[in-house]
């Protein structure tokens, strides 16, 4: 009887011994074909906050202009890998993903951005590498054609590798979902490569350091000349990083040049002469429309053009001093009746004040003044004509104005008291785009919005502040200088 129970015994504990092995074995599979630790850990501890913001935006044409070592080239990798995984957090996600990775070179796709994705992809993913050179076993070291990764859909997705030195033709006859292009890729690729993504409806990002100076790339997507909504970018420095020790930056910042700061540092776009404002920053300046209460309400600055647009836009000032600009007129080629009856209707909309005669009042260059043998009228008189009353008594000093713009985009206490509506594009556009000319004056170029924003901050008062209170000494000294002069 005992021999029984003994056996019994022993069967139940080399079965519970047999199934406990069973259980650490599928939770050694459910691990190893769970999610990348590396991938698990982006942005869970420490958070890069401006990458989650690249993540999150909805636009179909993302870019990342970055410093070295900003972060830049991780948001390119994570955010290959969740897609063509079917598991990004932010975008609507689908099976069988085509897209490409576009590199400079094939040297610089193997030690950049094929490594980045290699350590966030876990190798249960991968279905099939298929190499350009070197041994499969040894990817890393070798440089990948493509990669067949699962999807959580139950497909594969193919993650496919160019390089910018195979030419326009070899980016021809396939279509994709998307590409991401790591570092500036020449335009003629660029475009080829927006073609793939027409008929799925696909989408295009980029992480960049802006080394070539002004490039299609800064008219394009930076100023985003087109106006087009669905371009989208930020700017990463060293700063944004949190991991990045504060010394680590201060003791390179010391060692390099203004210019090489501005790219390497600040992922900023530069010319030889420099920017006028490079105190702007679109994540600070540029901000979502709100309801701007009534009593904000300021004024409107006018700066006229025919063939060259007039641009006007409308100035609110909170109670701290702070000003917003909060409404935009950019047009050319048009009479001041079509520009009249605009600003009549934006004003309308905005609820504007009027002044006692029922007239909308405005700011304007002082050359509108101004009769011209070919007119009856100046400008300031046909405005009038048409219900807007403008103040041609401006001031127009160029560096004085370029001073107080620059004191409210960035204060001596560095913060900021000048703010834009994001749907006053042309101002942010040319705002970004304006630099030195060699003889230390702005490039006479797109420059009409930049005026009469001069114009206005002109207008306003300067916080002067009293002088410090003097001491007891300093009054006898005072007292005793009178005395003797008498």
């Amino acid at each position: 009887m005992s021999d029984n129970v003994e056996k019994k015994n022993s069967a139940r504990k080399d079965r519970r011994a047999d199934l406990a092995a069973r259980l650490f074995a599928v939770e050694a599979e459910i691990a190893r074909r769970g999610e990348n630790p590396r991938l698990k850990g982006y942005n869970a501890g420490p958070v890069h906050f401006k990458q989650i913001e690249f993540h999150r935006s909805p636009c179909r044409n993302r870019w990342v202009f970055g410093g070295n070592r900003s972060g830049k080239t991780e948001c390119g990798a994570v955010e290959t890998v969740w897609l063509a995984r079917g598991i990004h957090p932010y975008r609507k996600n689908k099976g069988d993903i085509s897209c490409w990775v576009v590199s400079l070179s094939q040297q610089v796709q193997r030690d950049v951005a094929q490594s980045k994705l290699l350590s966030y992809l876990n190798p249960y993913w991968i279905k099939e590498i298929v190499m350009s050179g070197g041994r499969r076993d040894n990817a890393a070291s070798g440089t990948i054609d493509y990669i067949t990764v699962k999807n959580v859909f139950g497909g594969t997705s193919r993650i496919g590798f160019k390089n910018c030195e195979q030419g326009r033709e070899k980016f021809q006859g396939v279509s994709l979902d998307f590409v991401w292009f790591d570092e500036e890729p020449p335009r003629d690729i660029y475009e080829e490569c927006r073609m793939r993504i027409l008929d799925r409806a696909g989408h295009i990002f980029g992480t960049m350091t802006p080394l070539k100076g002004l490039t299609w790339v800064y008219d394009q997507i930076y100023l985003n000349t087109a106006g087009s909504p669905e371009i989208w970018h930020i700017s990463m420095e060293w700063a944004d990083n949190p991991f990045l020790a504060p010394d680590e930056i201060e003791l390179m910042t010391k060692s390099m040049s203004a210019d090489e700061l501005e790219a390497r540092r600040y992922g900023k776009f530069s010319a030889s002469g420099g920017l006028v404002y490079p105190e702007f920053e679109q994540g600070v300046h540029v901000i979502e429309p709100f309801n701007v209460p009534l009593d904000w309400f300021d004024n409107i600055s006018i700066d006229p053009g025919l063939s060259n647009p007039l641009s006007a836009h409308w100035y609110a000032v909170d109670y701290d001093g702070n000003i917003y600009v909060i409404a935009e007129h950019y047009e050319a080629g048009k009479d001041v009746a079509h520009h009249a009856a605009r600003i009549k209707d934006i004003s309308a909309r905005l609820s504007w004040h009027k002044d006692r005669s029922g007239n909308i009042r405005a700011l304007i260059d002082s050359a509108a003044g101004q009769r011209t043998l070919a007119a009856n009228k100046s400008v300031c008189e046909l405005f009038f004509d048409h219900g807007i009353s403008v103040d041609p008594r401006v001031n127009k000093d160029v560096f004085s104005g370029i001073q107080r713009v620059k004191a409210q985009l960035r204060g001596a206490d560095g913060r900021a008291k000048l703010f834009i509506f994001k749907s006053c594009q042309n101002l942010i556009r040319e705002i970004k785009g304006y630099f030195w000319g060699d003889d230390d004056t702005p490039k006479k170029k797109n420059d009409h919005s930049l005026d009469e924003l001069r114009y206005y901050i002109m207008s306003r008062p300067v916080n002067i502040a009293p002088p410090p209170a003097k001491s007891a000494i300093t009054i006898d000294k005072d007292k005793l200088i009178r005395k003797l002069k008498k």
